[in-house]
């Protein structure tokens, strides 16, 4: 399994557009949960290595928005790092008490904000 952080590095300087690309990630880690969820097997590497991408992924997300010379408007980059925060504390909970169901959550959430991601801004 690839290490967010170097796949979001090698991307980004080929992707022209980085709303895309953590779209992309995003997708990815949504995938990469979905395909651990059934078969459910929470001892496996493969359960670990999913929770480890996406939580890794967020907390470069969350990161990287609250640097100052981020241009997001305030607003935004504090409902980002929320967001990173809850995503890390549900992880643990996965991991404490995991679940098929719990696992949902995460997928959901890495689809709204990739679907967010690939649409235009105005």
């Amino acid at each position: 399994m690839h290490n967010p952080a170097q796949a979001y590095g090698k991307t980004a300087k080929v992707v022209a557009n980085p709303r895309e690309h953590e779209a992309n990630l995003l997708t990815k880690a949504a995938q990469q949960l979905m395909a651990v969820k059934d078969p459910f097997e929470p001892r496996s590497d493969a359960f670990r290595n999913a929770l480890i991408y996406n939580r890794k992924l967020w907390s470069i997300f969350a990161g990287s928005v609250t640097g100052d010379d981020n241009p997001l408007p305030d607003p935004i980059k504090q409902n980002i790092a929320n967001l990173g925060i809850f995503i890390l504390k549900h992880t643990v909970s996965v991991q404490a008490n995991p679940s098929p169901e719990k696992l949902d959550v995460l997928i959901n959430i890495n689809r709204e904000i990739a679907a967010g991601l690939y649409q235009r801004p105005a």
